[in-house]
């Protein structure tokens, strides 16, 4: 590290319960001294061993490699509906550093009640334009490629190029299908979510397992499932896709156990929550 920026930082460092860090606005004063991005400013207070404090309640269960490991990864979020819109906000105001946010739509009136990137103003507007806004607002040291189209067997591999985990937030089963087999042959961990009603799941899936396949066969299946009946509330995506966010943190940091081979089961109505064995 380059010792002068070194000694800047140095001189900023403040220390909160015997942590050292640095604010918001001194890891701003270091970009506009030395010429760096966000992200490398961040980079180099914690290469000091100084965290940055917007990460500090995350401290305890990240920590300062955590937090570096976080900040050089890829992270790609297909559909940016009322899960994939949770899952973008979670991992900007976490600090994964690069988001590839993919969806075709554009903004309608009836996503209104669930979508987190959707509002009034932003009416027929794309969904992925909206994520990249939001996280800039939120975190400019994580940059989003947003890629405002449908994926396909045909564009995946340059869509999902350099992504270290897949978030399946889509709506559709045959393009979940799609995902899967995409990602398998990719060799890219996805993290499978899904709503209706009151209810969700979620799975992780990786290279070589059954996954999506153990539960609805290899056939053909209906275009959607029980949501096109049930309809979404708002807290459902909250819900799951907090869940999709931890299995993504086990993924990149190497911590804790993953829903792998086993399915979360939430009924939020009922107040029930199942693990089902997915072989």
């Amino acid at each position: 590290m380059d010792v002068e920026i070194k000694a800047r930082i140095d001189a900023l460092v403040e220390m909160v319960n015997d942590v050292p860090v640095i604010t918001l606005a001194a890891v701003q004063e270091l970009e506009r001294e030395f010429g760096l991005s966000r992200r490398e400013a961040e980079l180099a207070a914690l290469r000091a061993g100084v965290l940055p404090r917007r990460y500090l309640r995350s401290y305890g269960t990240v920590g300062l490699e955590g937090q570096i490991k976080l900040l050089n990864s890829t992270v790609a979020v297909v559909g940016l509906g009322g899960l994939g819109g949770n899952v973008v906000e979670a991992l900007a105001r976490m600090g994964v550093g690069r988001i590839i946010a993919v969806d075709g739509d554009t903004f309608t009136d009836h996503n209104l009640n669930r979508q987190v990137l959707s509002a009034e103003a932003l009416l027929a507007q794309s969904k992925a334009e909206a994520a990249k806004a939001r996280v800039r607002a939120i975190n400019e040291a994580v940059e989003v490629i947003a890629h405002p189209v449908y994926l396909t067997p045909q564009n995946m591999e340059n869509v999902l190029n350099g992504a270290n985990v897949v978030v399946d937030a889509l709506d559709r089963l045959p393009t979940r299908l799609m995902l899967q087999d995409g990602v398998q042959r990719l060799g890219i961990p996805l993290v499978h979510g899904a709503i209706a009603g009151c209810v969700g799941q979620v799975m992780t899936i990786l290279p070589g397992d059954a996954g999506l396949h153990a539960l609805y066969g290899n056939g053909e299946v209906p275009a959607q499932g029980a949501e096109a009946e049930l309809g979404c509330p708002a807290a459902t995506p909250m819900m799951v896709a907090a869940w999709q966010v931890q299995e993504v943190m086990k993924i990149l940091l190497g911590r804790g156990e993953l829903l792998r081979h086993r399915m979360i089961f939430m009924d939020a109505e009922w107040g029930t929550i199942e693990i089902l064995e997915i072989q």
